[in-house]
This record gives C-alpha cells, structure tokens and sequence, in this order.
C-alpha cells in the first residue's frame, strides 16, 4: 500500500519519523562498517528462523501457518533453538483482523520464541487511535474491516470530525487492554545472524544506521528496484508479490494473503532457505 500524499503533519506517519536515540545507538552499532568477507556467513550451528509474511485478517489462514510451525519445529534436532518473526500488517482488509490480534497477543504453548514487528498498518491504527482526524485515511487501505471486526461501524466516505470522534471512542471502548499493549509494543525490526527483518524494507540511499521508522514500514520501489547489497539479507513482506522472492539481496514473502488465499512463510536454518505456505480449504 502506498503512502497517501496528504498535508504535512496531518498524520504522525505520513512524516519521515527519526529513529529514537536508543534505537538509533543499536542500529549504529549492529551496521559499523567492518570488512566484508566474501560471503554472508551461515546461521550458527542450532539456530532455525521461521518469518511469516503479511496476515491482513486472514485468521483462518494464520492458524494452519502456525500450526504447520509448530509442527515443523517440533520435529527439529534435539537443542535447536526455534525462532518465529511476525512481519507485521496483521490487520486491516480482512474481517478476522481482531481474532488475529486476540490469537497473536494470547500465543502461548509454542515450541519458538516469538517476535513481533510492527507494520505500516499497525501505524495507522495506532495513529487512529492517538488521533480521529487519522481515520479518513486509515479506512482507505482497509481500517474499515478492522473497525468492523471491533464491532465498530465505520464513518460514511464523507462523514465529518463528530463521526470520526464517535467511532475513536467506540473502538478505544471495544479494544481489549492486551490488543492496545500488544500493537503498542511492536518492534521496527529484529537482526539475527546474517538476516534483518523489517516490514517493507530498508532505504538504499542511506546507511542502515541512518534509516527512518517511515523506511521500515513504508519503503517499496527504492528497495525493490536496488542492486544494493547491506551487510545483512533483508527479510521482508510489505509488497505483495505473486509468489515469494529470493535472492542475494533479500527475501520477500508477503504473497497477497487477503486476496490470494495463500500465506507464505521462511524457515532459515544454517545455508538453507525453504518455503512454506498455508492455502485456505486446506486442513
């Protein structure tokens, strides 16, 4: 989804946000520049990394994700240390967008750890709920069917700033205290051994210490048109694409779930790069 071109300032997303200092010290000292060897060296021995792309409401489709992980962890080498990274845009254009944060924010009995990153719609909602006048352009890319899935009606296309206020406070009524800590407490990215993980991308016009929040979870054309190579493989979702990407520079695996039908997954484990997808219809 593309950012919308609207007045500056009107939304706390559509500016390019700094990366607060704490972050910032953590980017500069993970992207230092050091010598390159000559190729990016594998997952450490016992490491397995799953990554699942953009969800966007599709509950169904999640739960056969998850379900197939734990299956496949389960199954791993005994002392392997699992490792699950949500990619963010969990919500928005499906009507199952507040079963899959009920699902995500109650994750429990897992054979992995799990990260959650925050994507550009999860932005948008939390931007929505910090201010109504957000409302108009979050309903645009989809904010509508997770107003619905709160049991919220969604303004008319052209409603004025009482409905949108009418709607904030019924949504900040219906959203449970675990689905506001949960979105709130999202991260922009998770680097582990040759690979970062972040929503959309990174900018190749700057270092990556230099990237801005609004890189993470907006950035599209720059990144996917690049020949740049970064230090680390960027794992990513964000773009939706007719089938999942890999090469030297990174791995895309944001398939269109909303309107494909199919959720696309990675496992990472030493050299190896394998594919995994969950269809709806399947059990």
């Amino acid at each position: 989804m593309r950012a919308p071109a609207v007045r500056a300032g009107a939304l706390r997303w559509q500016g390019v946000q700094p990366i607060h200092r704490t972050m910032f010290e953590r980017l500069k000292s993970l992207f230092a520049p050091r010598a390159r060897a000559a190729a990016r060296p594998d997952l450490a021995p016992g490491v397995r990394l799953y990554a699942v792309g953009d969800v966007h409401g599709q509950d169904d489709l999640l739960g056969l994700m998850l379900a197939r992980l734990r299956d496949d962890a389960l199954a791993a080498p005994a002392g392997t240390r699992c490792t699950l990274i949500m990619l963010g845009d969990y919500i928005d254009r499906g009507l199952g967008s507040a079963r899959v944060i009920e699902r995500l924010s109650t994750l429990s009995g897992l054979p992995f750890d799990v990260r959650f990153l925050k994507g550009n719609h999860e932005e948008a909602m939390l931007d929505f709920l910090a201010d109504p006048a957000a409302g108009p352009v979050w309903v645009q890319y989809g904010g509508g069917e997770t107003l619905a899935g709160y049991g919220v009606k969604p303004p008319a296309a052209q409603a004025g700033p009482q409905a949108w206020q009418d709607a904030h406070a019924a949504l900040t009524g219906a959203l449970p205290a675990h689905h506001r800590a949960f979105l709130e407490g999202l991260e922009p990215f998770v680097v582990e051994g040759p690979y970062m993980f972040v929503h959309a991308g990174v900018d190749p016009a700057k270092s990556l210490a230099e990237q801005s929040e609004r890189d993470f979870y907006w950035i599209r054309e720059k990144f996917l048109h690049s020949t740049r190579r970064f230090e680390y493989v960027v794992v990513h979702g964000h773009t939706p694409e007719q089938d999942y990407h890999h090469d030297e520079r990174r791995i895309g695996i944001d398939t269109g779930a909303y309107l494909t039908g199919v959720l696309t997954a990675v496992r990472l484990e030493g050299d190896d790069v394998t594919f995994l997808q969950s269809r709806r219809g399947e059990r």
